[in-house]
């Protein structure tokens, strides 16, 4: 069940993000119809809601394997910057999920690296606020 709560607080993280860094971040649904949706505000739909749960899972997968990796051999280097090699790191992932995506035909695109670590941010931020919000339905009991 946590799970699948952390899933949909990442999705709609993800959700945000977009809606906040529109044109430079966007997401495409594997229904082209969806597009319109997503680009006009109007709503989400079902396409573009699963498109979203599937790469908030690829951000999971990255996220806890590759980011994982890196923040275990780079240490040094967050010691040495005071941790401030996270925002690039993250923004590495961020743009790596991007390109993953594209290879699969849909899903996230972002503009430059810039936006990607732009991206990573106020995902990270959004992500932090809403799990604070939802808590109580994630703690162990």
């Amino acid at each position: 069940m946590r799970f699948v709560i952390r899933l949909l607080i990442n999705a709609l993280a993800l959700w945000l993000t977009v809606l906040i860094l529109n044109p430079h971040v966007q997401m495409h649904s594997w229904d082209a119809g969806a597009d319109s949706a997503a680009s006009g505000g109007a709503g989400v739909s079902w396409p573009l809601f699963w498109t979203y749960l599937l790469i908030a899972v690829v951000f999971g997968v990255v996220n806890g394997i590759i980011g994982t990796a890196i923040k275990i051999v780079a240490f040094p280097l967050y010691i040495l910057t005071l941790g401030l090699i996270s925002l690039i790191v993250n923004g590495l992932l961020f743009l790596l999920v991007a390109w993953i995506s594209t290879l699969i035909g849909f899903g996230l695109s972002v503009e430059s690296f810039w936006w990607g670590v732009l991206g990573a941010l106020v995902l990270g931020v959004i992500a932090w606020l809403i799990g604070i919000i939802l808590r109580p339905l994630t703690k162990k009991r």
